[in-house]
């Protein structure tokens, strides 16, 4: 369990978070979202440890997350930054086993390569496993970086703008698997996401930023209203229902 109690961020005399008091959930989807600037990546940055809170605590299962020995993190929590391409020339499989690197810094058993073996299968990659990571679709790319942190084995998985520069078919193929994730293996997945829909179509619940506060804080129904969404990006948004699922929309 992930908890934030009364956290801050700032960056000189930039005050970045404020007052960030969240409680998520054991397990399920949680998607967080708001306009550019909001605070989404910093307040994902402070729940892996890449950043340390200027005032305030996150806790990663009731223990102040900076006190947990890095080794023992890495086994419990994983993220998957923006920036998660590499220069490396790399074949598919080896990248996915260096996710299992904080259990064989660097001599992998045959029970870390069964596992990387499961997660390959998990994501649909057998037919590329052995081709080159830049040979990749940047779908196919994407995978294989869930894979790596599937790899990793931990509950938590954190992702910060998974479906950056992916088109719709890429983006809705990377949330079902991030939904199976979910379901299947009873994970904890936390994301960042701009697409609202996305987050009402595959979400247990939807934070909401704004000016680096949290504004709102629910399930996808108690989000997905027009007040609601309209005071988060301060624009006229309406709600529809489509196949049973509610769906933002707006006009210019």
């Amino acid at each position: 369990m992930i908890e934030l109690k009364n956290v801050a961020l700032s960056y000189g005399h930039k005050q970045v978070l404020n007052d960030i008091n969240l409680t998520l959930a054991d397990t399920g989807l949680t998607s967080i979202i708001g306009p550019n600037g909001s605070g989404k990546s910093s307040c994902l940055s402070l729940m892996s440890r890449l950043q340390k809170a200027s005032a305030g605590e996150v806790l990663l299962d009731n223990c102040p997350i900076q006190q947990i020995p890095a080794n023992q993190l890495a086994k419990k929590l994983s993220i998957l930054r923006q920036d998660n391409h590499t220069n490396a020339r790399i074949q598919v499989k080896d990248l996915i086993t260096f996710g299992r690197y904080p259990y064989h810094q660097g001599r992998p058993s045959e029970q870390d390569l069964k596992i990387v073996e499961q997660c390959i299968e998990y994501v649909d990659l057998r037919d590329v496993q052995d081709r080159f990571i830049d040979q990749l679709s940047g779908g196919q790319r994407q995978r294989v970086f869930i894979a790596m942190v599937l790899a990793q084995g931990t509950r938590t998985i954190l992702l910060d703008e998974p479906l950056n520069n992916l088109d719709i078919k890429h983006s809705v193929s990377i949330m079902k698997q991030l939904r199976k994730t979910c379901d299947e293996l009873n994970k904890q997945v936390v994301v960042v996401l701009h697409d609202i829909n996305f987050a009402a179509h595959y979400s247990d619940t939807i934070i909401a930023l704004k000016n680096g506060e949290v504004i709102a804080n629910g399930s996808p129904a108690e989000i997905m209203q027009d007040s609601v969404l309209s005071h988060i990006y301060d624009m006229p948004i309406t709600v529809t229902d489509i196949q049973g699922k509610p769906t933002c929309l707006f006009y210019s």
